[in-house]
């Protein structure tokens, strides 16, 4: 079986290497070099923000992210020389008005990753010393992890291009579908070539709806920007992620620490924006003083798939027998791509799935409207 896959982001990859593995042969297109944009952009945290705020279709597939990912790191590494970098930081919260769903949230949903213990100040200054002295309780999630998430996607990118069932087509936008019935029977590129395959996935992330035209259904994705700021401090300085009031840190093993993260609606622009800088800043060095005393090396800002719910549609598209959507995961690509790229491989072979696909199905898309 050939498929070609439209998007080279995390969404697209991690179809791949779920296909690749089962036999199937690989074409990757993307309109710039894989792995970028949002996919590149995030933080990297290994569950979702406050994941009881979140529907509980997003956890079903987040709460496989650190085992699978853990899983995949070891397959790959040997192959590439390349080390997802998964922290295993563990998490403290300090939004009080969360401390109680918080604390029930693992035992209630049965995820025990989500396990969490309340702490004083005592218990917090032994986890991490750098936080704020008005902070005198915080919840921490000890099983949290993060992932290095541009090493994680080198390693992708470097495994499927050594691969002999995949072929890249990076800097290849794919404009239109050549439609046949219930078919998709090619897709054009910009070049004006023609590309084959017996099915078609799409995983183009914030990009998803330019397809709304050509499949007559409305589809709810829009660009969503998320801006980041980057802290070298010395290795290991920073003991634990933080989060408060949705604003984060998270610490790479080298010291790096990212800090974030905004939510503007401004297209696809991804210019960083100076007040959004100081609001990030400010939130973080609330939780910890003491970073301000260390370099910015880098901003920037990506653009996430924003979707109704966050819920992805993973699935067939409803009036075509051989077109695949893998898109919309909004701020949880990244902890919900290895079971969305799963789930995506047993609904395209027939197999038995790793949840109830119903959440996701496509069908739940509108026609696009005549008068439209």
């Amino acid at each position: 079986m050939h498929i070609a896959i439209i998007g080279a982001g995390i969404s697209g990859l991690l179809s791949a290497l779920e296909l690749v593995e089962q036999g199937c042969s690989i074409s990757i297109f993307d309109q710039q070099q894989a792995a970028q944009a949002a996919s590149w952009a995030g933080g990297g945290i290994l569950s979702p923000m406050y994941p009881w705020r979140y529907p509980q279709a997003v956890n079903d597939l987040a709460q496989f992210a650190k085992p699978q990912y853990q899983a995949w790191n070891e397959k790959l590494k040997p192959i590439t020389g390349i080390d997802f970098e998964i922290h295993e930081t563990g998490m403290l919260i300090f939004d009080e008005d969360d401390f109680e769903i918080g604390i029930n949230y693992a035992e209630r949903h049965h995820e025990p990753m989500q396990q969490a213990e309340c702490l004083n100040r005592e218990q917090l200054e032994q986890i991490n010393p750098h936080i704020h002295p008005k902070f005198k309780q915080a919840l921490y999630f000890s099983q949290l992890a993060n992932v290095r998430n541009p090493r994680l996607l080198q390693s992708l990118t470097q495994y499927l291009k050594q691969h002999p069932r995949v072929r890249f087509f990076e800097h290849c936008p794919i404009q239109q579908f050549q439609i046949t019935e219930d078919r998709i029977q090619a897709i054009q590129s910009a070049d004006g070539r023609l590309h084959r395959a017996d099915h078609i996935v799409l995983a183009t992330g914030a990009w998803s709806q330019h397809w709304a035209a050509q499949l007559g259904l409305e589809i709810p994705v829009q660009p969503v920007q998320g801006q980041i700021v980057l802290f070298k401090t010395p290795a290991q300085w920073l003991p634990s992620m933080c989060m408060n009031k949705v604003m984060y840190l998270i610490p790479r093993q080298d010291g790096h620490v990212l800090c974030g993260s905004s939510m503007r609606h401004v297209g696809f622009d991804t210019t960083p924006n100076p007040q959004t800088q100081q609001d990030i800043l400010t939130a973080c060095f609330e939780m910890v003083p003491e970073l301000a005393q260390f370099p910015i090396v880098k901003q920037w800002a990506g653009l996430r798939p924003g979707s109704p719910t966050g819920v992805p549609y993973i699935g067939k598209v409803p009036s075509l027998n051989n077109v695949w959507m893998n898109f919309g995961h909004f701020r949880n690509g990244l902890c919900m791509g290895t079971a969305s790229a799963q789930l995506l491989r047993q609904l395209m072979l027939g197999q038995e799935t790793i949840v109830d696909p119903a959440a996701y199905d496509p069908k739940q898309l509108q026609p696009t409207s005549i008068c439209a």
